[in-house]
């Protein structure tokens, strides 16, 4: 999103994933006959006031991008460590013990420092939804799909929502996904990939079954999608609650390992963007006490992760299992909102974009 892209940017690197990623910013919303519901710039406003727009990129690019970045930098990045403990600034680990004036958990959801040190009491929860998705080749797809796929398309079934976009720049990569409301695997992992045939079969099954009612261009293109997917991720989502403790001593949480958050603001690598810029920013004074920058830090970040946090999860609602009433107010809803934002010229007045151009290095302190 545009408040990332800038921060990126900032770092030097925003080229390298434009070369990389998607860049189309225009939403297309289908109707689940595969009818147009309604077309929009998701990221018009914001793009005309900070110069930065939409990019769809996999994850495996962005950390080569910036692991590369950080190689240019000199700085060594150590892989398969494990810590064991931390205490008074000394981190342990099966190799030996590091020493440090600060430790930062930057470890995710999971997050080792929030676990064993700052809040042990704060636990991931499921938060209802899980996401299937898998990448095809366009190589692999009919020259019709591929010519058509501009952007993000979206579809609202009464089981979830489907979506589709390019994942790469030279579009060489098409990446599907479906959204839904389900209940939490029994076996409680985090995600897993499936390529067994019989198991990709039935999920292919079941998703041509949901996606059945779209004709026309676009119901021939989400098929041939499913067809060609030889390979599913299933993920289902999780989160952390609202109110969590993020320092303690020299300990400091970052990103996920803080406010996990569900991913239907787009927002998730932006926000850990911001954490990084503002607690360098508070780091910058040098007499300043580490109790004080991490007050200051919390004071600063909370109401606008707050903020985010509660946009993705209402965002998250549009993938409810409904009923046909349901899934027409859904459908007329999208429409109506849609042909009046564009009539009326609501973008103009930064009508849902304010968060994106929000900037970290603006802020007061």
């Amino acid at each position: 999103m545009p408040n990332g892209l800038r921060l990126f940017d900032r770092l030097g690197v925003c080229d390298e994933l434009y070369a990389r990623g998607y860049s189309g910013g225009m939403l297309t919303v289908h109707s689940a006959a595969g009818g147009v519901v309604g077309a929009q710039d998701m990221v018009g406003w914001a793009r005309s006031q900070t110069g930065y727009g939409y990019l769809r990129i996999k994850r495996v690019d962005l950390v080569d991008v910036l692991l590369d970045a950080v190689r240019r930098e000199g700085i060594e990045v150590k892989f398969g460590v494990k810590v064991t403990g931390i205490e008074d600034g000394v981190v342990h680990t099966e190799n030996g013990n590091d020493r440090a004036d600060l430790v930062l958990g930057c470890d995710g959801i999971h997050s080792f420092v929030r676990r064993n040190v700052v809040d042990p009491e704060c636990v991931s929860e499921y938060s209802g939804f899980a996401g299937s998705f898998s990448i095809v080749a366009a190589s692999q797809l009919p020259p019709r799909t591929v010519d058509t796929m501009n952007g993000l398309h979206a579809m609202t079934t009464e089981e979830g929502m489907f979506m589709v976009n390019p994942c790469t720049a030279n579009k060489d990569e098409v990446m599907w996904g479906f959204s839904r409301e389900v209940e939490l695997p029994g076996h409680g992992r985090d995600g897993w990939e499936e390529t067994r045939k019989a198991e990709v079969k039935g999920f292919k099954d079941y998703l041509l079954g949901v996606l059945q009612t779209a004709t026309g261009e676009w119901g021939s293109l989400i098929k041939d999608l499913i067809q060609n997917t030889s390979v599913v991720k299933f993920h289902p989502v999780y989160r952390l609650p609202l109110g969590g403790c993020w320092y303690k001593d020299r300990c400091l949480l970052l990103g996920d390992a803080a406010h996990a958050m569900s991913p239907h603001a787009g927002q998730g690598v932006s926000m850990a963007l911001e954490d990084v810029f503002l607690l360098s920013r508070l780091l910058e004074d040098s007499i300043r006490p580490l109790s004080q920058v991490f007050a200051k830090y919390d004071e600063v970040r909370r109401p606008r992760v707050n903020e985010i946090y509660l946009q993705a999860a209402d965002n998250a609602s549009m993938r409810k299992k409904t009923g046909p009433w349901g899934l027409w107010l859904r459908e007329t809803a999208f429409g109506t909102y849609m042909r009046f934002s564009n009539a009326l010229g609501l973008e103009k007045w930064a009508f849902g974009q304010k968060q994106l151009v929000y900037d970290i290095d603006q802020v007061e302190l």
